[in-house]
């Protein structure tokens, strides 16, 4: 009796170590985020074990693994993505308290399945030399389809989300119809066919081969830091950074974000990483890393964003909608021939 007693204590004991875990299927690419879930393990003492790909073939994987799949988090970058695994009803939510009194809204799921850990804009870069601050001061993404930016503009492809994203923003604020108008001119305006990174953008204007370029705005403050080599460094310090829709919206906001996926199997420790991310010091943290913007007032980003300036108003449209609408958003872009 006394040998099954102590059989059954091994087995429970042996469970409770097998679940003193959180597993974290990612699409995020910073190194930084390493540092992060083992400051984690050390804090708390639950283990993290990593999965990392791209967006669409987590996707495709958790929803393969079906009921016995061992992902807790999905965690990501943009709105849009978050919103694909909230369509395929994969996600649960949100039980921590915290973490909803922490995040605004507008920045969660329409019912807690995701929330956001970072913030990012998506703004204008323009080369100083070539284009005075005085007369950029109150551009809007509405003005750049203005024909005096005819053949002046660099812009990744309609495949990429970030862009999906900025369209379904304006579409949000303006209107399919208004949004279809705008794209269409907003395309004669293009310098040179879509091609490339948000860097490659950013560095197109920096040579004088665009005079404008739309990028995220965390890719300076990579190129600032030095960390990607002298070339982008120098081409980082040509450009200067615009803030758009200043006297009215704001500039568009898009998100880092996180859910906890419905089959989780460790769903408070899945919480308490949540809970983590948005303490003030992993804040602090993650922005001097990867360069975005913090969900908690109060902290500061980055130096390097910091010089920017960090008083800007941002656009409040809830993110969710960016998921909402984007098959609008891509049939629109295809219609008016942005590639």
């Amino acid at each position: 009796m006394r040998k099954i007693q102590c059989l059954l204590l091994f087995a429970l004991f042996g469970q409770v170590l097998m679940t003193n875990e959180v597993n974290i299927y990612t699409s995020r690419h910073y190194d930084s985020d390493d540092a992060l879930y083992k400051e984690f393990t050390n804090e708390t003492g639950i283990k993290i074990n990593i999965i990392s790909g791209k967006g669409s073939a987590l996707l495709e994987r958790i929803k393969s693994e079906g009921k016995n799949s061992p992902a807790d988090i999905f965690f990501t970058v943009d709105a849009g993505n978050l919103w694909k695994v909230q369509k395929e009803g994969l996600f649960q939510s949100i039980k921590s308290k915290k973490v909803i009194s922490t995040v605004p809204s507008g920045l969660r799921g329409p019912n807690n399945e995701w929330t956001a850990i970072a913030k990012r804009a998506r703004v204008v870069f323009y080369n100083p030399k070539k284009v005075s601050p005085s007369k950029i001061k109150n551009l809007t993404y509405e003005d750049l389809a203005n024909e005096e930016w005819k053949n002046r503009i660099v812009v990744r492809s309609s495949s990429n989300m970030y862009n999906q994203s900025l369209v379904a923003s304006l579409i949000a604020n303006l209107g399919e119809k208004n949004t279809e108008i705008w794209a269409k001119k907003f395309v004669k305006n293009f310098a040179r066919k879509p091609q490339g990174n948000d860097r490659s953008q950013i560095i197109a204007v920096s040579n004088g081969e665009a005079d404008l370029a739309i990028a995220n705005s965390y890719y300076i403050g990579i190129m600032l830091s030095g960390s990607a080599g002298k070339e982008q460094l120098e081409a980082a310090k040509k450009v200067k950074m615009h803030f758009p829709n200043q006297n009215d919206r704001g500039v568009h906001i898009n998100i880092s974000g996180a859910g906890i996926l419905r089959n989780s199997p460790n769903p408070s420790n899945a919480n308490l990483f949540l809970e983590f991310l948005l303490s003030e010091r992993v804040q602090k943290y993650m922005v001097d890393k990867s360069y975005e913007y913090p969900i908690i007032e109060g902290v500061l980003p980055s130096t390097e964003i910091s010089s920017f300036g960090i008083n800007f108003k941002e656009d409040e449209t809830a993110v969710r909608q960016f998921g909402e609408l984007n098959p609008s958003a891509i049939r629109l872009m295809d219609r008016s021939g942005w590639k």
